[in-house]
């Protein structure tokens, strides 16, 4: 499987582009309400992540694993998320902290 026209996609590009699209299209409503229920949802997806990796590694210690691929592939899925999590976290930081320097 050739893989190599995926390697250049980002996803700070691909949010970037589907966000203009849809300003565009004027199909966007976001609140607070619907952004701050996002972001919950992205933590407790990302909390189940971590909860899988976990599992896998402690399968792997006991030897019930057959494949140590699996264990790798939660701990790289886990690791992602919790990245993006934390950019996210920082964007919004960034967010208010500029809000809080408004002079009004």
């Amino acid at each position: 499987m050739d893989v190599s026209t995926i390697m250049s996609v980002s996803s700070n590009g691909y949010l970037s582009s589907v966000t203009a699209t849809e300003m565009l299209d004027g199909k966007i409503e976001q609140n607070f309400d619907s952004v701050l229920g996002a972001a919950m949802n992205m933590l407790n997806e990302t909390n189940d992540l971590q909860n899988v990796a976990q599992s896998e590694k402690i399968r792997f210690a006991l030897g019930e694993a057959e494949n140590p691929h699996d264990m790798q592939i939660a701990e790289t899925k886990a690791l992602t998320a919790l990245q993006y999590t934390v950019a996210v976290r920082d964007k919004m930081l960034e967010a208010y902290r500029e809000i809080m320097n408004m002079q009004i």
